[in-house]
Protein backbone atom coordinates (compact mmCIF):
# COMPACT_ATOMS: atom_id res chain seq x y z
CA UNK A 1 0.00 0.00 0.00
CA UNK A 2 1.53 3.44 -1.09
CA UNK A 3 1.46 5.90 1.53
CA UNK A 4 0.26 9.30 1.05
CA UNK A 5 1.85 12.02 0.17
CA UNK A 6 1.93 15.23 2.65
CA UNK A 7 2.69 18.41 2.53
CA UNK A 8 5.12 19.74 5.80
CA UNK A 9 5.48 23.45 7.26
CA UNK A 10 7.21 24.92 8.91
CA UNK A 11 5.19 27.84 10.68
CA UNK A 12 6.86 30.62 13.21
CA UNK A 13 4.11 30.90 15.97
CA UNK A 14 3.09 34.02 18.41
CA UNK A 15 0.72 34.22 20.72
CA UNK A 16 0.66 37.96 21.21
CA UNK A 17 2.55 40.93 20.57
CA UNK A 18 4.16 40.56 23.72
CA UNK A 19 4.97 36.88 24.04
CA UNK A 20 7.85 34.44 22.57
CA UNK A 21 7.83 33.20 19.06
CA UNK A 22 8.25 29.00 18.90
CA UNK A 23 8.34 27.21 15.81
CA UNK A 24 5.78 24.54 15.26
CA UNK A 25 5.25 21.63 12.42
CA UNK A 26 2.74 20.77 10.67
CA UNK A 27 2.30 17.60 7.76
CA UNK A 28 -1.25 17.56 5.90
CA UNK A 29 -2.17 15.45 2.70
CA UNK A 30 -0.97 17.32 -0.48
CA UNK A 31 -3.49 18.15 -2.83
CA UNK A 32 -2.64 19.25 -7.05
CA UNK A 33 -2.26 23.22 -7.37
CA UNK A 34 -2.41 23.85 -4.07
CA UNK A 35 -1.24 26.93 -2.41
CA UNK A 36 -0.06 27.89 1.35
CA UNK A 37 -3.52 29.68 1.41
CA UNK A 38 -5.35 26.32 1.25
CA UNK A 39 -2.52 24.34 3.05
CA UNK A 40 -3.21 26.77 6.17
CA UNK A 41 -6.63 26.56 5.67
CA UNK A 42 -6.25 22.61 6.15
CA UNK A 43 -4.22 23.12 9.33
CA UNK A 44 -7.51 25.67 10.69
CA UNK A 45 -10.01 22.91 9.70
CA UNK A 46 -7.75 20.35 11.56
CA UNK A 47 -5.20 22.34 13.79
CA UNK A 48 -3.30 19.14 14.71
CA UNK A 49 0.78 19.71 14.45
CA UNK A 50 3.27 16.88 13.13
CA UNK A 51 3.34 15.53 16.68
CA UNK A 52 -0.48 14.62 16.73
CA UNK A 53 -0.85 17.47 19.52
CA UNK A 54 -4.30 19.26 19.00
CA UNK A 55 -3.28 22.90 19.15
CA UNK A 56 -4.68 26.51 17.91
CA UNK A 57 -5.64 27.07 14.55
CA UNK A 58 -2.47 29.83 13.07
CA UNK A 59 -3.82 32.62 12.74
CA UNK A 60 -3.09 34.48 9.42
CA UNK A 61 -4.81 37.56 7.14
CA UNK A 62 -6.41 36.60 4.19
CA UNK A 63 -9.41 38.34 1.84
CA UNK A 64 -9.46 38.07 -2.13
CA UNK A 65 -7.84 34.50 -2.72
CA UNK A 66 -6.17 36.42 -5.75
CA UNK A 67 -3.97 38.24 -5.18
CA UNK A 68 -5.26 41.71 -5.30
CA UNK A 69 -5.63 42.62 -1.69
CA UNK A 70 -2.47 42.23 -0.71
CA UNK A 71 -3.25 41.37 2.62
CA UNK A 72 -1.77 37.48 2.88
CA UNK A 73 1.45 38.82 2.86
CA UNK A 74 3.83 37.30 4.86
CA UNK A 75 7.87 35.36 4.62
CA UNK A 76 7.70 32.30 2.81
CA UNK A 77 10.94 30.14 2.64
CA UNK A 78 12.39 33.46 3.50
CA UNK A 79 11.10 35.28 0.95
CA UNK A 80 8.60 38.22 1.19
CA UNK A 81 5.37 36.85 -0.85
CA UNK A 82 1.69 36.36 -1.10
CA UNK A 83 0.35 32.92 0.39
CA UNK A 84 -2.32 32.99 -2.12
CA UNK A 85 -0.52 32.79 -5.57
CA UNK A 86 2.59 30.43 -3.77
CA UNK A 87 2.19 27.05 -5.09
CA UNK A 88 3.03 23.60 -2.96
CA UNK A 89 4.77 22.27 -6.26
CA UNK A 90 6.84 25.06 -6.50
CA UNK A 91 8.52 25.43 -3.37
CA UNK A 92 10.84 23.72 -1.06
CA UNK A 93 9.78 21.32 1.90
CA UNK A 94 9.92 21.84 4.47
CA UNK A 95 7.99 24.69 3.82
CA UNK A 96 8.80 27.70 5.95
CA UNK A 97 6.15 30.80 7.11
CA UNK A 98 6.97 33.53 8.70
CA UNK A 99 5.57 36.89 9.73
CA UNK A 100 6.62 39.95 8.12
CA UNK A 101 9.50 41.31 9.95
CA UNK A 102 9.09 44.76 9.34
CA UNK A 103 5.80 45.84 11.17
CA UNK A 104 4.46 44.46 14.51
CA UNK A 105 3.40 41.29 15.25
CA UNK A 106 -0.46 40.95 15.95
CA UNK A 107 -0.57 37.03 16.48
CA UNK A 108 0.74 33.77 14.33
CA UNK A 109 1.56 34.88 10.59
CA UNK A 110 -0.60 38.41 11.38
CA UNK A 111 1.41 41.87 11.46
CA UNK A 112 -0.38 45.09 11.63
CA UNK A 113 0.80 47.03 8.35
CA UNK A 114 -0.86 50.29 10.26
CA UNK A 115 2.83 52.27 9.45
CA UNK A 116 1.88 51.83 5.79
CA UNK A 117 -1.21 53.07 5.82
CA UNK A 118 -0.15 55.84 8.24
CA UNK A 119 2.17 56.82 5.28
CA UNK A 120 -0.50 56.85 2.60
CA UNK A 121 -2.35 59.30 4.57
CA UNK A 122 0.94 61.44 5.10
CA UNK A 123 1.46 61.53 1.54
CA UNK A 124 -2.00 62.62 0.69
CA UNK A 125 -2.67 59.43 -1.78
CA UNK A 126 -5.98 59.64 -3.09
CA UNK A 127 -8.04 62.18 -5.34
CA UNK A 128 -9.98 64.78 -3.86
CA UNK A 129 -13.86 65.50 -5.06
CA UNK A 130 -16.31 68.15 -4.12
CA UNK A 131 -18.99 65.40 -2.97
CA UNK A 132 -20.48 61.99 -3.74
CA UNK A 133 -22.56 63.58 -6.80
CA UNK A 134 -21.95 62.89 -10.11
CA UNK A 135 -19.70 65.73 -11.60
CA UNK A 136 -19.70 64.35 -14.82
CA UNK A 137 -16.76 63.14 -16.76
CA UNK A 138 -13.45 64.12 -15.22
CA UNK A 139 -10.11 65.25 -17.63
CA UNK A 140 -8.96 62.70 -19.66
CA UNK A 141 -5.66 60.94 -18.92
CA UNK A 142 -2.81 60.81 -22.17
CA UNK A 143 -2.74 57.37 -23.02
CA UNK A 144 1.23 57.56 -22.81
CA UNK A 145 0.72 58.47 -19.07
CA UNK A 146 -1.96 56.07 -18.35
CA UNK A 147 0.50 53.23 -19.54
CA UNK A 148 3.03 53.78 -16.97
CA UNK A 149 0.14 55.11 -14.48
CA UNK A 150 -1.51 51.95 -15.08
CA UNK A 151 1.27 50.40 -13.73
CA UNK A 152 1.71 51.75 -10.33
CA UNK A 153 -1.70 51.50 -9.59
CA UNK A 154 -1.02 47.86 -9.31
CA UNK A 155 -0.12 47.93 -5.97
CA UNK A 156 -1.66 46.46 -3.30
CA UNK A 157 -0.36 47.70 -0.16
CA UNK A 158 1.27 44.28 0.76
CA UNK A 159 4.13 45.56 2.42
CA UNK A 160 6.55 43.23 0.73
CA UNK A 161 8.71 46.16 -0.77
CA UNK A 162 9.16 47.52 2.67
CA UNK A 163 9.98 44.42 4.06
CA UNK A 164 12.86 43.97 1.68
CA UNK A 165 14.24 47.16 2.29
CA UNK A 166 17.54 47.96 4.51
CA UNK A 167 16.24 51.04 4.92
CA UNK A 168 13.15 49.72 6.88
CA UNK A 169 14.32 48.82 10.35
CA UNK A 170 13.67 50.15 13.98
CA UNK A 171 16.66 52.34 13.23
CA UNK A 172 15.14 54.24 11.01
CA UNK A 173 11.97 56.57 9.92
CA UNK A 174 11.68 55.60 6.19
CA UNK A 175 8.29 55.43 4.79
CA UNK A 176 8.89 52.83 2.75
CA UNK A 177 8.87 52.24 -1.30
CA UNK A 178 5.28 51.82 -1.95
CA UNK A 179 3.79 55.33 -0.33
CA UNK A 180 6.51 56.88 -2.34
CA UNK A 181 5.88 55.77 -5.55
CA UNK A 182 2.13 56.28 -5.01
CA UNK A 183 3.00 60.12 -5.05
CA UNK A 184 4.25 59.46 -8.87
CA UNK A 185 0.93 57.97 -9.46
CA UNK A 186 -1.73 60.33 -7.92
CA UNK A 187 0.69 63.69 -8.83
CA UNK A 188 0.46 62.05 -12.84
CA UNK A 189 -3.64 62.50 -12.56
CA UNK A 190 -5.25 65.47 -14.15
CA UNK A 191 -7.28 66.37 -10.77
CA UNK A 192 -4.80 64.86 -8.40
CA UNK A 193 -2.01 67.64 -9.71
CA UNK A 194 -3.95 70.19 -7.69
CA UNK A 195 -2.32 68.60 -4.83
CA UNK A 196 1.08 68.35 -6.34
CA UNK A 197 3.28 70.34 -3.66
CA UNK A 198 1.65 69.03 -0.94
CA UNK A 199 2.83 65.55 -1.74
CA UNK A 200 6.10 66.26 -2.69
CA UNK A 201 6.84 68.38 0.13
CA UNK A 202 5.66 65.30 2.72
CA UNK A 203 8.41 63.36 1.05
CA UNK A 204 10.92 65.58 1.36
CA UNK A 205 10.82 65.71 5.22
CA UNK A 206 12.47 62.87 7.13
CA UNK A 207 12.06 60.07 6.69
CA UNK A 208 10.90 60.62 3.03
CA UNK A 209 12.64 60.14 -0.55
CA UNK A 210 15.80 61.14 1.06
CA UNK A 211 16.17 58.00 3.44
CA UNK A 212 15.89 55.62 0.59
CA UNK A 213 19.42 53.57 -0.50
CA UNK A 214 18.38 52.75 -3.77
CA UNK A 215 19.28 49.04 -2.96
CA UNK A 216 16.69 48.01 -5.37
CA UNK A 217 15.24 45.30 -3.44
CA UNK A 218 11.73 46.28 -3.74
CA UNK A 219 11.74 45.91 -7.00
CA UNK A 220 12.92 42.10 -7.10
CA UNK A 221 10.29 41.36 -4.52
CA UNK A 222 7.32 42.94 -5.91
CA UNK A 223 4.26 40.86 -6.66
CA UNK A 224 3.13 43.32 -9.07
CA UNK A 225 6.87 43.86 -10.65
CA UNK A 226 6.10 47.17 -9.99
CA UNK A 227 8.96 50.14 -11.81
CA UNK A 228 9.04 51.93 -8.02
CA UNK A 229 13.22 52.64 -8.23
CA UNK A 230 12.31 54.11 -11.88
CA UNK A 231 8.96 56.26 -9.76
CA UNK A 232 11.49 57.34 -6.81
CA UNK A 233 14.59 58.57 -9.49
CA UNK A 234 11.67 60.56 -11.35
CA UNK A 235 10.81 62.02 -7.85
CA UNK A 236 14.09 62.92 -6.77
CA UNK A 237 14.13 65.26 -9.75
CA UNK A 238 10.79 66.79 -8.82
CA UNK A 239 11.73 67.17 -5.11
CA UNK A 240 14.60 69.05 -6.62
CA UNK A 241 12.79 71.46 -8.58
CA UNK A 242 10.40 72.12 -5.63
CA UNK A 243 12.91 72.65 -3.46
CA UNK A 244 14.02 75.26 -5.64
CA UNK A 245 10.79 76.69 -6.20
CA UNK A 246 10.43 76.82 -2.45
CA UNK A 247 13.71 79.00 -1.82
CA UNK A 248 12.75 81.39 -4.48
CA UNK A 249 9.44 81.55 -3.16
CA UNK A 250 7.38 79.97 -5.89
CA UNK A 251 9.05 82.53 -8.06
CA UNK A 252 11.20 79.43 -9.84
Amino acid sequence: MTSERMVRLSIKRQASPDSRSYVEEFAIPYRPNMNVTGALMEIRKNPVNAKGEKVEPVVWESVCLEEVCGSCSMLINGKPRQACSSLIDQLEQPIRLAPLSSFPIVRDLMVDREQLFDALKRVHAWIDIDGPFDLGPGPRMPEHTRRWAYELSKCMTCGCCLEACPNVNPKSNFMGPAPIQQVRLFNAHPTGKMNKEVRLSEIMKSGGITSCGNSQNCVEVCPKSIPITTSIAHLNRETTVQSFKDFFGGGF
